[in-house]
């Protein structure tokens, strides 16, 4: 039985302006088999966008070294953590049966970040487009290590990708658009870290830095490119392709559970968690997964209580339409990929019938799960991938967790149960900087 899980909104929306963590549970969930159909994104289009990603593989494996391991697939590992979730426990003091993952994007090649999966995919989209319409391209069939050709270099130069970034899109994107032979021009908010902004410049990439948030660098951003007829603007807040790329997520974990003898179906729920910003990338891993396993998965997208913008556009119903500003809330938070103020409205809507809910948490704890991830697993994730760690403890050791797993008929199948967290980036974090948020750990602990 799936029923809708009321709670007292006004309660979670006044917490949430006293930056309180929540754990709000979507009310407006439908099952997902009422919902096919009538979605603006197929399951084509989901494998139109594997296609496509296949066809570019051997130009990324020639021109990328750290993609030649997976034949020029995007794509990383799923890692069981074991001895973080004996911590956890221990931490919270309660227990959740089943395997707890880590979904490592992290370790992605190119840009060791999640939006490498959209960001790439919608520059590649770009690219391929301007080659059949220059009849560079003939046919689907023909060799794509050609775009690290001259000739296809000396086209792609009269070109200009725009982003507006908190540091994580900009790169991914910025990095295989210079590699394209795109110029690049990336507008960065005032959250950015400078090795973000430097990383860009040693790759050719023009960076422009505003003392503003997220949205108005994009809006930046997009009013530059409105300037120029060549210039192809990635926008974090309304792009499809975008969402698409981060769809092929999906299939791709279906085959990784499965070469790990890890079953999905009814009585063997699949639970995720995953931090989200603007909401493209969860937005786009949920509706892959949705696809393929429909309400065998739940999703859970995890926000910082100083940005929880997402959950304030679900529950008010007015996604984009409402900024954590509008609450008094100062947006400021370390898990700076996360700064978001105002979430997508392209995804917020898509996303309104079909995530399982949400949850915040503070800095500091997000500063204590990653030294505790860095000191059991020795695993380094930047401050905004630690936000689905504590998923299972909302999920387990709160009035609404346990409310939702009644309502859920999930109950009986917890010891069937298999929990990834996503991690959403840290591997190009410098190890200075690695240093300075693990000590901000131990100082929380």
């Amino acid at each position: 039985m799936n029923v809708n899980i009321k709670q007292d909104n006004e309660k979670i929306l006044g917490d949430i302006r006293d930056r309180k963590p929540v754990l709000w549970l979507n009310d407006h969930h439908l099952p997902f088999k009422q919902l096919r159909g009538q979605l603006d994104v197929s399951v084509l289009d989901i494998k139109d966008a594997e296609a496509r990603l296949k066809r570019f593989a051997p130009f990324i494996k020639e021109v990328f070294e750290d993609t030649k391991i997976l034949d020029g697939l995007i794509e990383s590992p799923i890692s069981e953590i074991s001895d973080f979730k004996s911590t956890l426990e221990k931490t919270y003091q309660f227990q959740f049966p089943g395997k707890f993952l880590l979904k490592r994007d992290d370790l992605l090649p190119i840009a060791g970040t999640i939006k490498a999966r959209g960001a790439i995919y919608e520059v590649l989209h770009h690219a391929e487009a301007l080659a059949f319409e220059e009849g560079l391209l003939n046919s689907y069939e023909d060799d794509y290590t050609q775009f690290a050709s001259k000739e296809f270099q000396d086209f792609f130069k009269q070109y200009t990708v725009v982003v507006g970034t908190t540091g994580n899109l900009g790169i991914s994107s910025g990095v295989m658009s210079a590699k394209i032979g795109f110029n690049v021009q990336v507008h960065m908010s005032h959250e950015a870290k400078q090795w973000k902004k430097d990383y860009l410049r040693s790759h050719g990439v023009q960076v422009f830095e505003h003392k503003t948030n997220f949205t108005e660098a994009v809006n930046k951003g997009r009013l530059s490119a409105e300037t120029d007829p060549y210039a192809y603007f990635i926008d974090d807040e309304h792009s499809i392709q975008l969402f698409l790329g981060y769809t092929t997520a999906g299939p791709r974990l279906k085959q990784q559970l499965i070469d790990q003898d890890i079953l999905v179906d009814e009585d063997h729920p699949l639970m995720v968690y995953l931090p989200c910003g603007v909401g493209g990338s969860p937005g786009g891993v949920t509706y892959g997964l949705k696809q393929i396993y429909g309400d065998n998965v739940h999703c859970f997208f995890a926000q910082p209580t100083h940005v929880p913008s997402m959950l304030l556009g679900q529950i008010s119903q007015k996604f984009a339409d409402i900024s954590v500003y509008d609450f008094g809330i100062d947006g400021l938070t370390v898990m700076d990929g996360l700064a978001v103020p105002r979430t997508s409205q392209i995804v917020a809507k898509l996303m309104s019938a079909i995530f399982d809910g949400g949850y915040t948490l503070t800095d500091k704890e997000s500063n204590r799960l990653l030294t505790t991830l860095k000191d059991v697993e020795d695993i380094f994730v930047e401050p905004a991938a630690t936000a689905g760690l504590v998923g299972p403890q909302r999920l387990f050791n709160t009035e609404a967790g346990q409310n939702y797993l009644r309502h859920k008929n999930l109950t009986d199948k917890v010891a069937n149960m298999t929990h990834i967290a996503w991690a959403t980036g840290g591997s190009m974090v410098p190890a200075d900087e690695q240093v300075l948020f693990y000590e901000n750990g131990k100082s929380n602990q």
